[in-house]
């Protein structure tokens, strides 16, 4: 289990990310699994909270989290609102001042973060799923379904499923995309659900005492359009969890075992 930091060009700045290696590290390159956080979150929560590494290592696979956004010190109102600049980088390339500069996390996670493991770590860059939570999840499910060429699987815990339909991602689309909504669309998986058809599944866990569950994740919304557009997807509404790491803890091996049978396929 490592923690590291290094100078990003995409981000212009210095990004952090955490990045556990199995067992069978050891011997050869092994499959990666990226974990995408939500709000507030850094690249340790997954890592000390979320259990994962025991399953990891049981299917040889190898965990990257980045952090959820940069953390340069200069983009003015970046530590404002907790749902807005540091700790919020929605995983979006932003277009609008003054956010454009650093907050391009959607090339970050999908390009220099991949090519900078499969550079410094034995990872194998042809066997690669994601997965997220919150506003990871939402970040999962747009990377995942944006590039079929990268990911092997996709899932998500309690994910954003459409931002443009809710209050969270209306608010961080305005500032980081503008006003143009047509725009916003390419970050918004029931619209990506439409755009790019395949037949890969989708796995979401969503808690039913989650409280942001109504007003913000609405994961009826995904399961509607990957109908529309005859997606497989597991949506499993757990009873009784709410929205905190217990929950992820409580179901990360059948992600694990999830993303396995695709990585090692």
């Amino acid at each position: 289990m490592g923690f590291y930091s290094h100078e990003s060009q995409t981000c212009q700045t210095p990004m952090n990310f955490a990045v556990y290696q199995p067992p069978q590290a050891k011997i050869g390159p092994v499959p990666v699994l990226y974990f995408l956080s939500g709000l507030t979150c850094t690249e340790e929560n997954f890592m000390t909270k979320a259990g994962a590494q025991r399953y990891a290592a049981e299917y040889g696979v190898m965990l990257v989290a980045p952090d959820t956004s940069p953390r340069d010190g200069e983009t003015p109102g970046a530590e404002e609102d907790w749902d807005l600049g540091k700790g919020a980088g929605f995983y979006v390339n932003a277009t609008a001042d003054p956010w454009a500069k650093h907050y391009h996390m959607y090339d970050y996670v999908v390009e220099e973060l991949p090519a900078l493991i499969a550079q410094s770590f034995p990872a194998n860059p042809e066997r690669q799923s994601i997965c997220g939570h919150s506003m990871g999840g939402h970040g999962a499910l747009v990377c995942g379904l944006r590039n079929r060429d990268r990911y092997r699987s996709i899932s998500a815990f309690a994910p954003i499923v459409a931002p443009t339909r809710c209050p969270w991602g209306q608010k961080i689309f305005s500032h980081y995309l503008g006003s143009d909504q047509d725009a916003w669309k390419q970050y918004d998986a029931c619209e990506l659900v439409h755009q790019y058809q395949d037949d890969r599944p989708l796995l979401v866990d969503q808690g039913t005492a989650d409280s942001f569950l109504e007003e913000q994740l609405r994961p009826q919304l995904l399961q509607e359009a990957c109908e529309q557009a005859q997606r497989p997807l597991t949506l499993r509404m757990q009873v009784g969890y709410d929205h905190s790491y217990y929950f992820i803890a409580s179901f990360i091996g059948d992600h694990l075992q999830f993303h396995s049978d695709y990585l090692h396929a």
